[in-house]
């Protein structure tokens, strides 16, 4: 893990849904595939991890797909969106960010311990960065072919260890991962 986010108790979590195939939405941003299921699922663990965390932090990406939700689904977390062409976002308890290492100073400047990561390129840059520590994937039953991928591509291999599968409702199954720090060069 990062040596400045291990020094400050900083836990950076990803709790993210997906197809079989690795999509977290359609090109379009579209995600009726996901929406549709999700009155059968149960449990998902969701509404603890929310609570559980200090802030969000998202892309742009995902900003431009959950703006359009009919309710604002992050009511009462700080979020923090990193974008570098977002000018302006009406979102409360929103603030804008240019770069990670200004998220960073932002993170602990306000003292937040615990981070949901949302969005495929935030959580892979997160990744690369080692700065995430845990990643929830629910998995839905269903190939869409193509569309917005859960992850980008690495340099190297990203050691994952699983602390826990499930089946949900709906044929879904979910997984969680802690991911394993990688040595410090």
């Amino acid at each position: 893990m990062n040596a400045r986010l291990k020094k400050n108790g900083l836990v950076a979590s990803a709790f993210l849904a997906t197809s079989v195939d690795g999509f977290i939405a359609r090109e379009d941003g579209g995600l009726d595939w996901l929406v549709g299921r999700g009155e059968t699922l149960g449990d998902t663990g969701y509404d603890d991890f929310f609570a559980s965390v200090d802030a969000l932090v998202m892309g742009r990406g995902t900003h431009d797909i959950v703006k359009d939700f009919d309710e604002y689904p992050y009511a009462g977390k700080r979020m923090l969106l990193l974008s570098t062409s977002l000018e302006t976002t009406d979102w409360p308890d929103a603030t804008l960010h240019r770069s990670l290492e200004d998220v960073l100073d932002t993170l602990e400047r306000e003292g937040i311990t615990r981070v949901y990561v949302d969005g495929g390129k935030t959580v892979s840059t997160f990744l690369r960065e080692g700065l995430l520590s845990e990643i929830t994937i629910s998995v839905a039953p269903v190939l869409i072919g193509h569309g917005i991928r859960l992850f980008d591509q690495f340099e190297s291999d990203i050691e994952l260890e699983v602390i826990a599968t499930r089946e949900l409702g709906s044929g879904f199954t979910q997984s969680t991962y802690r991911v394993v720090p990688q040595p410090e060069e």
